[in-house]
C-alpha cells in the first residue's frame, strides 16, 4: 500500500486569513484563545508577538494587528476542502488529527500515469486552496501522518518521496511526541530517556506496556505495519455548504471577491470529489443594516441571496468569479457585508468537455458562446439576453420569435455534436430581414432600389398564408440583384386589394 499524508501546520491561522486575499502575507495576524495569543504569522513574530503573550501586550507592540478567535467549524471547513481535493484522485481518503488528511493511492497510480505524475497533479490541485502543506509517503497510514506532521515548519517541503533507505529507519527517528501521549506519560518517557520511536521499540514489550499502557504498543504496531489499522473513508456530502466570516465589514466589491474566491475553490474541490461539475449555486451575504443600537432598536442584520445559473455546467473557478464580478457590478451591495456563505444543492453529472487533439474536427464548439452568454446575463440581466427560435410560419416576419436564454437543465443528457454536412445548402432566404418591409419605386413594371433597376434573378417563391389570424399574406418573392452585385430579397403582393398594399417591397438582404 502507498499512503500519502498531507498535513497543514498553520491551518487555523490560514483559514482565518483566507478572506484577506493578497494582503494576508503583509498584515500582522494572530489567533487568540482565553485572552492570550495562540499563534501568529511571520509579520507578527517579527514585531515581537509570541504564543502565550497576553492580548493587550500584543496590541501594545503592534496596534494594527488583526486578531481573530479560534473556530473549530472554520478549521473543519478548510480541512474538508483538502479532503475533497484528494478525493478526486483516490476514493480511500481519511482523517488523522491534528489537521492531517491521508489518501491511499496504490490503485490510482496506473490511472494517472505513475507516481510522479500523480504527485504533481495532487500538488497542483491542493496548491490553489492556499495552505502551507507538508507531504510524506509511507506504506502505513500512521507512518505517513507522523512523517508529515514531524517535518520542520521553518523549512517545509512540498512533497517528500518514499525514502530510499528502509522507511522504518525514518520512522525510528521521529520524536515520541507524535504518539499524542497524555502529559504524565510524556514526562515519564523523558525521565526514562525514551525520546524517539526507535527507543520505544528497543524496549521489552511487557515492561513498556506496564509503564505506558497497551494503547501505546497498539499505535506503534499499526504505524510499523505489524497490526491492522482499519479506517473510515470520507464521503463528500451531496450538498455543498461553506461559509467565511470577514475580519472587517466591507462595502467594496474587490475585498468581497477575495473571500468569494476562497469559497469557489472549495466548491470546485467538492465538485471534483464527485467527478462532476456545477451549474447553479447561491451566494448568501450577511449584511449589517445599522452600525450600533439606536432608538429604532438593536443593530440589525439581514441576509441577501445572489443566485447564479450558468448556461452549461462548469468547474472553472476563474469563469465563476468573472460572472460574479459582472453580477456584483450590476447589483450594488445593499449594506456592509459581515460574512458570506456558498450553497450548491447538487452536482451535475455530465460528460466532460471534449479533449480532442484537433477540436475543430470533432464538431462545432459552443464552449466560448455559452461563457459569453453567462457574462452577458450577469452584466445585463437574464431578461435582457435573448435568442431566436424558429416558428412554423411561412411569413418571414413571423418565422422567428425571441426568447430569453435559459440554462440547460441539469438532468439533460449530453448530446453528441451534429455531423458536418457534406456541402452547405444554397440559401433561398436572407438572414438579414428589415424590421418593416420597405416600399420600392416601380418603373415599367420593374422595381428600383438606390436609383438603379433591380434584376430579378430567381423566383417566384409564392406564399399564401395568414388567413386564420387576419394577417393575410399572398406574395411572390424574388431574389434580385443590383448592378454592383449585391443581392436582396423583394416581393410583390398578388392580391393588392385584399392586402391593402401594391407594388414592390424590399424584405431583406443577402451577404
Amino acid at each position: 500500500m502507498r499512503w500519502i499524508g498531507v498535513h497543514a501546520p498553520a491551518l487555523s491561522l490560514e483559514a482565518f486569513a483566507a478572506t484577506l486575499g493578497a494582503a494576508a502575507p503583509l498584515t500582522p495576524l494572530a489567533l487568540v484563545a482565553q485572552h492570550r495569543i495562540l499563534v501568529g504569522n511571520a509579520v507578527a513574530a517579527q514585531a515581537g508577538v509570541q504564543p502565550g503573550m497576553k492580548r493587550a501586550t500584543a496590541l501594545a507592540l503592534v496596534p494594527g494587528m488583526v486578531l481573530g478567535a479560534t473556530d473549530e467549524a472554520r478549521d473543519q471547513q478548510a480541512l474538508n476542502a483538502l479532503a475533497h481535493a484528494l478525493l478526486a484522485f483516490s476514493p480511500s481518503v481519511c482523517w488523522q488529527a491534528p489537521h492531517t488528511v491521508l489518501a491511499e493511492v496504490q490503485a490510482s497510480l496506473r490511472c494517472f500515469g505513475g507516481a510522479e505524475a500523480l504527485w504533481q497533479r495532487m500538488q497542483a490541485a491542493l496548491a490553489v486552496l492556499g495552505h502551507q502543506l507538508h507531504w510524506a509517503e509511507a506504506p502505513t497510514a500512521l507512518a505517513a501522518a507522523w512523517l508529515a506532521q514531524a517535518q520542520p515548519t521553518q523549512a517545509p517541503r512540498l512533497c517528500q518521496p518514499l525514502p530510499k533507505a528502509p522507511w522504518t529507519r525514518h520512522l525510528d527517528e521521529l520524536p515520541v511526541g507524535v504518539l499524542g501521549l497524555p502529559g504524565p506519560l510524556a514526562e515519564r518517557c523523558v525521565a526514562l530517556g525514551l525520546n524517539r520511536l526507535g527507543d520505544l521499540r528497543a524496549q521489552p514489550r511487557a515492561g513498556l506496556a506496564r509503564r505506558l499502557g497497551p494503547a501505546c504498543l497498539s499505535l506503534l504496531a499499526q504505524a510499523y505495519g505489524e497490526a491492522p489499522d482499519p479506517r473510515e473513508w470520507i464521503n463528500p456530502p451531496t450538498q455543498f455548504d461553506s461559509s467565511l466570516e470577514l475580519p472587517f465589514r466591507t462595502e467594496q466589491v474587490e475585498p468581497l471577491l477575495d473571500a468569494v474566491a476562497v469559497l469557489l475553490q472549495r466548491l470546485a474541490a467538492w465538485a471534483r470529489a464527485h467527478q462532476a461539475r456545477v451549474q447553479r449555486f447561491e451566494l448568501r451575504l450577511q449584511h449589517q443594516t445599522r452600525l450600533r443600537a439606536s432608538s429604532q432598536g438593536e443593530a440589525g442584520q439581514h441576509t441577501s441571496t445572489l443566485g447564479l445559473a450558468l448556461a452549461e455546467p462548469s468547474a472553472d473557478v476563474a469563469h465563476w468569479l468573472a460572472v460574479l464580478r459582472e453580477r456584483l457590478a450590476r447589483e450594488p451591495l445593499e449594506a456592509p457585508v459581515l460574512s458570506l456563505a456558498l450553497h450548491c444543492a447538487e452536482p451535475v453529472f455530465t460528460a466532460a468537455p471534449s479533449g480532442e487533439l484537433f477540436p475543430e474536427l470533432a464538431g462545432p464548439d459552443t464552449h466560448g458562446l455559452l461563457r459569453l452568454i453567462d457574462r452577458l446575463q450577469a452584466r445585463l440581466g437574464a431578461e435582457a439576453v435573448h435568442s431566436l427560435r424558429l416558428v412554423h410560419d411561412h411569413r418571414p416576419e413571423c418565422a422567428t420569435r425571441t426568447h430569453p436564454v435559459q440554462a440547460m437543465p441539469s438532468n439533460a443528457p449530453a448530446q453528441a455534436a451534429p455531423a458536418a454536412p457534406a456541402a452547405l445548402p444554397r440559401m433561398t432566404r436572407p438572414l438579414w430581414l428589415l424590421p418593416q418591409a420597405q416600399a420600392l419605386p416601380e418603373r415599367q413594371g420593374r422595381p428600383w432600389l438606390q436609383g438603379q433597376p433591380l434584376r430579378l434573378l430567381e423566383g417566384p417563391e409564392r406564399i399564401e398564408t395568414g388567413w386564420w389570424d387576419e394577417h393575410l399574406a399572398v406574395r411572390d418573392y424574388f431574389i434580385a440583384g443590383l448592378p454592383n452585385g449585391h443581392l436582396c430579397w423583394v416581393y410583390k403582393p398578388r392580391l393588392p386589394a385584399a392586402q391593402g398594399a401594391e407594388g414592390w417591397f424590399l424584405q431583406g438582404w443577402f451577404g
